[in-house]
């Protein structure tokens, strides 16, 4: 029994101890040791993650530039089409306004202008004193004057005011006026002083308006279209070679005439007063609001 050798009891031992350390040195090596394969995958994913990563990316990048393209060429193209279809309304305004002079208001004042000679050349026809030429003068002051009432109501109505209108509409009133007072003057039908005191207010009124223009405008009042209205009755019955009781009833409508010429005339005379005076304190108001 004690002949056992004691390097055999110490080998022995040192297997038994050594025994459990390389059973656990070889249970724990799988543990720390990193599996090739897996390690393999897991770069493989990685890349493929970048490459759609960077796909994906310059896909985004590719829609947003053709984006951005496409959204400035329709724009540009829109401009060009916008400036094209401006210009074609402008165009077509232009027309529009170039067109509407030629309307049934500015054509009946054409009508009344190209009257006023007609009228003074069948007024003084054969004298001036044959009744049938003064009822062929009649006739045509006549139409003068009706389509006066005519045409400024068509160009309010169915918004046909013009340029054209403005200027050449008070320009066959007076005309056709002007030229009938004139004649029945000069043929020693009516005095002097009637027709210098119907022209004077209506040249006079005339120069007032445009003087006052930039303060306001003066409205037509309902006594200036009486006036207009009793002027036209009383010519036209001096123009007809009348007699008898009829003479003497113009004559009295001419006195009416006269005396609605000169109220009306005062009457726009203190309107453009007014207006002026508004018109200047209105500005010195707003003046001392813009130093304020």
């Amino acid at each position: 029994m004690t002949g056992v050798p004691a390097s055999a009891a110490g080998g022995s031992s040192s297997a038994r101890r050594a025994g459990p350390r390389g059973t656990s040195g070889a249970a724990q090596e799988p543990v720390g040791r990193t599996n090739p394969g897996s390690a393999v995958e897991r770069v493989a994913a990685e890349r493929a993650a970048t490459d759609r990563d960077t796909t994906d990316r310059g896909a985004a990048d590719q829609g947003t530039t053709d984006q951005e393209t496409t959204g400035r060429g329709s724009a540009e193209r829109g401009s060009t089409e916008g400036g094209a279809a401006g210009r074609g309304g402008k165009i077509a305004a232009a027309a529009v306004n170039q067109a509407s002079v030629w309307n049934v208001a500015n054509l009946l004042t054409m009508l009344r202008l190209l009257l006023v000679p007609a009228f003074v050349a069948l007024m003084l026809g054969n004298g001036g004193y044959d009744p049938a030429w003064r009822s062929f003068a009649w006739a045509a002051f006549a139409i003068a004057m009706i389509t006066d009432l005519f045409d400024g109501h068509l160009a309010r109505t169915y918004n046909l005011v013009t340029d054209f209108g403005k200027i050449a509409d008070p320009i066959a009133d007076k005309a056709i006026m002007g030229a009938a007072l004139i004649c029945l003057s000069a043929l020693g039908d009516l005095p002097w002083w009637v027709t210098a005191v119907i022209l004077g207010r209506e040249l006079g009124i005339t120069v007032l308006r445009f003087v006052v223009i930039r303060y306001g405008v003066i409205p037509a009042s309902r006594g200036g279209k009486l006036k207009t209205l009793t002027q036209g009755i009383a010519v036209g019955m001096y123009v007809l070679a009348l007699t008898g009781p009829l003479a003497t009833l113009r004559f009295w409508v001419m006195a009416a005439a006269v005396v609605l010429t000169v109220a009306t005339g005062l009457d726009y005379v203190k309107q453009a007063i007014v207006l002026r005076r508004r018109g200047i304190a209105e500005r010195r108001a707003a003046l001392k609001e813009t130093e304020a």
